[in-house]
């Protein structure tokens, strides 16, 4: 099953061991993006400088043709886009370059970033056909808008239901998403059951369906089984990832927000901190990893559960960090 087309998934190679490889045509899908695609106003030299990387994407260039072309911006542009371009050649897989962006706290733009990580889970979950998991990976990568109402928590692509909200579609239905007082259900933004998760790859770009993750509920446990998928593919480890209604004491040994909201949070309770009622109603899902061999955690840690959290800030949002996955995780060694 084909989707997310045009992320550039199909522009890459596979390694040996099974991580994507950059190639030309995939570099070149940079260089289409708007900051560099030459408009009407465009120098000559913008022009040269885009036609030959478009023919040599790798070559070199020295800043004197940077510095030739007349605006500032595209400049700027041309600037950071190499940068990001070089550091990406020089790792040897994609998975190894969005790794070492936190583990050498490297400056990229966001967008760029999400790109990456959205590729990568493209990859991750090449050949499957559950919508769900499709739709629960846009969380990795896509800003969400969180809706809670009569109990139902209620995921919505964040730019579609901003658009919406301004005179896209929905009008002063679209305000109330907005606001966090309407749940999607009651306008057009479908939300995704097991029955219709196959409609998910009719729409995958549309970013307009709405996941339900109440625990237990089908798009919480596709949820899961992403996370499964993730941990697997940088870590080398395999897991079983599950929805939790709250961390026991007893159990809590070690924790990971999954976002900046969730990470203040954990470690503020972990630490002996109590939360007004209003804060935690954010929390919006709690999860159990368990590692099938203890031998892969550090020892201190070893057999110990780590807990999973995710949680909408206080304007109803939820911008998700797969890289705390990365970094955070009591592992003995990161591969």
């Amino acid at each position: 099953m084909d989707f997310w087309p045009s992320c550039g998934f199909n522009l890459l190679k596979r390694g040996t061991d099974g991580r994507l490889v950059v190639t030309d045509d995939y570099l070149r899908l940079y260089y289409a993006r708007p900051e560099l695609a030459p408009v009407a106003e465009s120098c000559g030299a913008e022009r040269a400088l885009h036609a030959s990387l478009l023919e040599r994407p790798r070559r070199a260039v020295a800043d004197p043709e940077i510095e030739a072309v007349a605006d500032a911006d595209a400049r700027e542009n041309y600037r950071v886009v190499l940068r990001f371009r070089d550091r990406m050649l020089a790792a040897a897989t994609l998975e190894a370059f969005y790794f070492d962006l936190f583990r050498d706290d490297i400056a990229v733009p966001p967008d760029f970033i999400h790109h990456t990580a959205q590729v990568i889970l493209r990859g991750i979950l090449n050949g499957a056909n559950d919508g769900l998991e499709a739709r629960a990976a846009e969380l990795f990568f896509r800003k969400q808008r969180v809706s809670i109402n009569d109990g139902a928590i209620m995921l919505a692509d964040d730019e579609t239901v901003e658009m919406h909200a301004n005179g896209g579609g929905f009008g002063n239905l679209g305000k109330l998403l907005k606001e966090g007082r309407t749940s999607p259900r009651t306008i057009e933004l479908e939300v995704l059951e097991e029955a219709s998760a196959g409609r998910y790859f009719e729409r995958d770009e549309r970013h307009d369906t709405v996941l339900n993750l109440n625990h237990g509920r089908p798009g919480c446990l596709a949820l899961a089984r992403v996370l499964e998928r993730w941990i697997a593919h940088f870590h080398g480890v395999r897991s079983v990832v599950k929805p939790v209604r709250e961390i026991p004491d007893e159990d809590w040994v070690w924790h990971v927000g999954l976002d900046a909201e969730a990470t203040a949070m954990l470690n503020e309770i972990y630490n002996g901190g109590e939360l007004e009622e209003e804060r935690m109603k954010r929390v919006i899902g709690l999860f159990r990893v368990d590692f099938r061999d203890p031998v892969v955690m550090r020892p201190d840690v070893a057999g110990a559960p780590v807990f999973l959290g995710l949680a909408a800030a206080a304007d109803g949002t939820l911008r998700m960090k797969p890289q705390n996955l990365l970094m955070n995780l009591p592992l003995a060694q990161r591969t």
